[in-house]
């Protein structure tokens, strides 16, 4: 396997910094490379963060229709709400009697929300809510505001819900919920949800009889704080290997957004595009490797969108041994492609946060499986989650590149990456 450059913050700036002053690379005219293909026209696949208005969820459409090689790559947010929500409610109903842990008949729980202007953040917080019956309408859809704390069950943006098992009838309350964003503005912070979680058990603990987080990094960092020591189940989102691991000792379940497909699907779209091929190549359609998806249970594709999301299952007590490696390829699309017919090409790729517990652990060791597989000689780069000029600056010398893959740090942000190409 060849080696492959992760770079360094500082390292890379330098690097990019002294590229374009030795002026390798692109020209003047539309960033041709050697290839003779301009930036503008090269392949360009956004993924994790679809472009989009983070107050609204509207999609940005230019971003989604930059060139004609341009899409999305991501999972379907709403059907995985959905199921981390039916989740811990099947969680609560069949056992109601037990972690009612003070006994007075409400079964409280804690939200932590890692960004409140990320669409899947809002969505998982949505489908929470919608499945406990703890949602109130805003606009036509289950508001999704952090409810601070809400012991009294005040707040204005949950209500309390009644929920009948075995003939008691419980009220199901959101006890506290925050967006989990560090002093430095990083958001989806496992360790601020591992304070946050200390300051709730230090003030209302023994009314927590569930612990629920928009995804597992911060959800394990809550439990590995308190949860764990005190039997309460916990909920996560992306079936991390250390999540999955911890079914075994108490944490209620997860959600697989199918990071392998996902991460299949990043690299496959630019591979198709610079092979000239049929972009259902090796996804709905076999390649010549036998690599093929199954739509309607891997993925399904939403033309006007220009959007392939991967689809999700749950990871609870009854399946987790199947999911115990998160960074194993998927058997479906495991087969090495001809480099005759596919020939080595190079991408940039940049992880928004290098410190992301999901796509540091689980989806950048996928995607550099998959690089191997797909022939893709693949720079990545570690963003500080804070801003896109982290990452933008690093790509001082896009001629160098065949293609692109984006993981912006807001979705609202992609003309922070097309402007550059588009020069």
């Amino acid at each position: 396997m060849r080696k492959r450059r992760i770079l360094a913050v500082a390292a890379a700036a330098t690097l990019a910094l002294s590229m374009v002053g030795c002026g390798s690379g692109g020209s003047s005219s539309g960033g041709s490379s050697s290839s003779g293909v301009a930036n503008k026209d090269k392949p360009l696949c956004w993924f994790n963060r679809q472009p989009s208005n983070s107050s609204t969820g509207e999609l940005d459409k230019d971003a989604l229709s930059y060139n004609k090689d341009t899409y999305y790559v991501g999972f379907d947010a709403n059907q995985g709400a959905e199921l981390q929500g039916q989740m811990v409610l099947d969680y609560i109903k069949a056992n109601a009697a037990t972690i009612d842990r003070n006994g007075d008949g409400v079964i409280g729980y804690v939200l932590a929300i890692g960004d409140i202007g990320h669409n899947d953040s809002i969505a998982r917080t949505r489908g929470v809510r919608s499945a406990l019956g703890t949602g109130v309408d805003a606009n036509g859809a289950v508001d999704s505001t952090p409810a601070g704390t809400n012991v009294d069950g005040k707040a204005t943006v949950v209500q309390d819900a009644k929920l009948d098992v075995d003939g008691k009838t419980y009220t199901i309350r959101e006890l506290a919920s925050q967006e989990m964003k560090n002093s430095a503005g990083a958001t989806w912070d496992a360790a601020t949800a591992g304070n946050a979680i200390g300051t709730w058990t230090a003030s209302f603990g023994d009314q927590i009889d569930v612990v629920v987080s928009n995804n597992d990094g911060m959800g394990m960092s809550m439990f590995n704080a308190w949860a764990k020591d005190n039997k309460v189940p916990t909920f996560g989102y992306d079936a991390n290997s250390d999540a999955v691991a911890a079914i075994a000792e108490g944490y209620g379940g997860t959600i697989s957004q199918h990071a392998d497909v996902q991460a299949y699907l990043t690299l496959r779209v630019l591979r198709n595009a610079l092979d000239g091929v049929d972009v259902d190549t090796g996804i709905g359609t076999a390649d010549e490797a036998g690599n093929q998806l199954e739509e309607g249970v891997d993925y399904r594709y939403s033309a006007d969108e220009r959007s392939y999301y991967a689809l999700n299952v749950a990871v609870t007590a009854d399946n987790y041994q199947d999911f115990t490696d998160s960074t194993k390829v998927y058997d479906k699309v495991s087969k090495q492609l001809d480099s005759s017919k596919s020939p080595s090409k190079k991408v940039w790729l940049d992880i928004y946060n290098a410190s992301d517990n999901f796509l540091s652990s689980t989806y950048q060791p996928l995607l550099q499986n998959y690089d191997d597989l797909l022939n893709l000689n693949v720079d990545y780069i570690g963003g500080d989650g804070q801003t896109e000029s982290n990452i933008t600056n690093r790509l001082g010398n896009p001629g160098e590149y065949d293609a692109f893959a984006i993981n912006m740090v807001k979705t609202d942000n992609a003309a922070s990456y097309t402007s550059i190409l588009s020069k």
